[in-house]
């Protein structure tokens, strides 16, 4: 599977993302070579990324991707053969958009690297409620066939965990069989059980057909099980600022 490079304007759209959602502390799990961090740091956002490759590769990923999406052009228009062309003009136009994010997260990682934490679900190295909003895109659902409903289950409590408002995740359709996650009902009954409500928006995105909508999981009232300490301080170096003030209704 290609990993793609998605840009701030497309996570807006994906995620709905309002001026007054981008007023608030916001996590991108799992980030990947997105530059929406990159995007929201120009724009006076306060964005973390998280990703199980920033504890190796860093600036690396970028490169990899940039030149990974040149080298498979071909294989990327198979593949997208039948997608809704509203967001890209062509196959080569989304090539040229994703080699461009991966540069300017190539950029952004290097000249802020406090911004890139390394770690992966479904155990981040975060404090509870550490943020306002979670967003994550394409990783949960989308590999649905791949992995199993516990590891899902795991992951969506951690993210209600560092998140303090809301968790935001998109898409909800699995990537190699284009139908939604088919336990996704049973998934949100049981999250509800534990104190954590969900519902399901559509958002104005649509790349691969049907694919047009999002999971939002309010988190304001879950606590999680009290565990172990955790070194949390050794890779959270950013500062929580957000806990300094209310951060609004």
């Amino acid at each position: 599977m290609l990993v793609s490079a998605r840009s701030f304007d497309e996570y807006r759209a994906m995620f709905a993302l309002t001026d007054r959602d981008l007023e608030q502390r916001i996590l991108d799990c799992p980030a990947g070579a997105a530059s929406f961090v990159a995007g929201a740091g120009r724009r006076g956002v306060d964005a973390v990324a998280v990703d199980r490759q920033y504890a190796h590769h860093r600036e690396e990923l970028g490169l990899l991707v940039e030149r990974e999406t040149g080298f498979k052009r071909d294989l990327l228009a198979e593949e997208t053969a039948g997608c809704v062309w509203s967001w890209y003009a062509d196959v080569d136009d989304l090539v040229a958009q994703w080699i461009a994010n991966a540069r300017e997260f190539r950029a952004d990682i290097g000249a802020r690297p406090d911004r890139y934490v390394a770690g992966s679900l479904p155990e981040l190295p975060f404090g509870d409620d550490a943020f306002d909003l979670v967003i994550s895109s394409h990783l949960l659902f989308a590999y649905g066939n791949r992995l199993d409903e516990e590891f899902h289950r795991a992951a969506l409590l951690e993210l209600a965990r560092v998140a303090r408002r809301e968790v935001r995740l998109f898409p909800l359709v699995v990537y190699d069989t284009g139908v939604r996650y088919p336990r996704l009902a049973a998934l949100r009954r049981e999250l509800a059980a534990l104190g954590v409500p969900s519902r399901v928006e559509r958002v104005a995105y649509e790349f691969r057909p049907g694919n047009d909508e999002m999971l939002v999981l309010s988190s304001d009232g879950y606590r999680a099980p009290e565990r172990p300490p955790r070194s949390v301080a050794a890779e959270d170096r950013v500062r929580w600022r957000h806990r300094e003030g209310p951060a609004g209704p």
